[in-house]
């Protein structure tokens, strides 16, 4: 119990609807309570004396996360003074779903991302520390002992410090991509040198989920989604050129990328976010709207390998329509140029890959850019959808078939697609 006093405790299901956007539904665990975070408020929190009220709610509509639960938990305290204080945590908890806990036996992304927030990142900001540069690359990370199968991950809430996710919907614009194009380029170069002054990573690390998990999830889904993605590629003009190679690639699109999911160590290499799309980077701007700082979030789906990875996934994913295509080559170079620039000042002691080392690996890669067209940007182009769930993905309930529908037939969706597949056809992306 607290440390003196009685406390209020609310346990919410459903947080406020915005803007109209169906909301998720989450039964909160019956561990989750006030009594757990009573040590970490007495370690972190001066002069804490006890809680005077407790509330955790879902902290996102439905279809803005689909790997975890996220909860947003607001404590209520008393210092020994008498002073008031509201804190705010972001709480991440396994899905319940059975194929999701089948992967996470297997593959235990909580256990990656609690030692990537305690143990990697640290290591990266010391990097750039001991060159004489402070930087943050993500919230702080808390312990707590919570009863789960897998672990729970208690972030810092970076909301009340001004932080914010930008708009998916219209995907990110030119100012928003050069921001994440650069710290994407930071990490890396960070994890580049890390690995050479430590040696490679843990092999916990070093492999995705993809190839973890055995493929078997992701197989499920594809087969799931085919027919949505081919009726929409069948309506751009010319595909009938190049339908039979996508039908192709979708039936051989898991086994190539297991095939492809290790690194190859002739060649640059960099430790992936592997789930880089707008969700997952949260911005700062000042008084007059302009970027001052761009953190990432969600570290589970780590793997050590090609940047083109990371690139084909967000740049696919998260960018305005207007861009996606048009600024493709310059974002490789913008992306290059700011690799360089930190891979000298963190004293690299290799040659830094070449522009072309890059562009000849986004076209070795390019299958993981279709992946991204296929898996990540529907969701990221969807409004709230009440059927948006890590089950709608794969299963073959009513809810999901409504899902997999809205995501494929969204008029967004289409129109991305009819200038994303032709430019991955003319790069070579659908030859097996």
């Amino acid at each position: 119990m607290p440390s003196t006093g009685e406390h209020k405790e609310k346990s919410h299901t459903t947080p406020e609807a915005k803007n109209g956007a169906p909301v998720q539904t989450v039964e909160n665990p019956k561990w989750l309570t006030a009594e757990l975070f009573e040590k970490l408020l007495k370690d972190t929190v001066t002069n804490y004396k006890s809680i005077k009220c407790f509330e955790a709610k879902p902290a996102l509509a439905a279809g803005e996360n689909y790997v975890t639960i996220i909860l947003r938990v607001n404590i209520d305290i008393e210092l020994v003074d008498g002073t008031p204080k509201s804190l705010s945590y972001i709480l991440k908890l396994p899905q319940e779903v059975e194929a999701y806990k089948d992967m996470m036996r297997k593959h235990n992304i909580f256990e990656i991302e609690y030692r990537m927030y305690h143990e990697v990142v640290p290591e990266f900001e010391q990097l750039y520390r001991l060159s004489g540069i402070e930087l943050n690359f993500s919230a702080k990370c808390y312990h707590i002992e919570a009863p789960s199968e897998f672990g729970v991950i208690l972030l810092q809430d970076m909301r009340p410090l001004g932080y914010k996710n930008a708009n998916r919907l219209e995907g990110l614009d030119l100012e928003h991509t050069q921001a994440v194009l650069k710290r994407l380029a930071q990490w890396h170069a960070a994890s580049a040198v890390r690995v050479e002054t430590k040696g490679l990573y843990p092999e916990l690390f070093n492999k995705g989920m993809l190839a973890a998990a055995g493929g078997d999830y992701f197989k499920s889904f594809i087969v799931s989604i085919k027919s949505h993605v081919l009726e929409s590629i069948k309506a751009i003009e010319g595909s009938q050129a190049y339908i039979g190679s996508v039908s192709n690639t979708l039936d051989k699109i898991v086994s190539e990328l297991l095939r492809a999911e290790g690194y190859d160590s002739s060649e640059f290499n960099v430790l992936n976010h592997g789930d880089c799309w707008c969700n997952n980077v949260m911005f700062k701007y000042d008084s007059e709207g302009k970027i001052e700082d761009a953190l990432l979030v969600d570290y589970q789906m780590i793997h050590y390998g090609s940047p083109a990875k990371d690139l084909h996934y967000f740049l696919t994913s998260s960018t305005r329509y207007d861009l996606k295509v048009n600024r493709f080559d310059y974002f490789i170079k913008f992306y290059h140029d700011n690799l360089v620039k930190n891979l000298e000042l963190l004293k690299y002691p290799k040659k830094p890959p070449t522009l072309k080392d890059i562009h000849i690996a986004m076209v070795k890669h390019g299958l993981c850019g279709f992946a991204a067209a296929v898996g990540v940007m529907p969701a990221a182009l969807l409004e709230s959808n009440s059927d948006a769930t890590i089950d709608g993905f794969a299963g073959e309930t009513e809810a999901g078939a409504r899902f997999k529908n809205a995501l494929y037939t969204n008029p967004s969706f289409r129109k991305h697609m009819e200038i994303v597949v032709p430019f991955m056809n003319n790069r070579g992306a659908f030859e097996m």
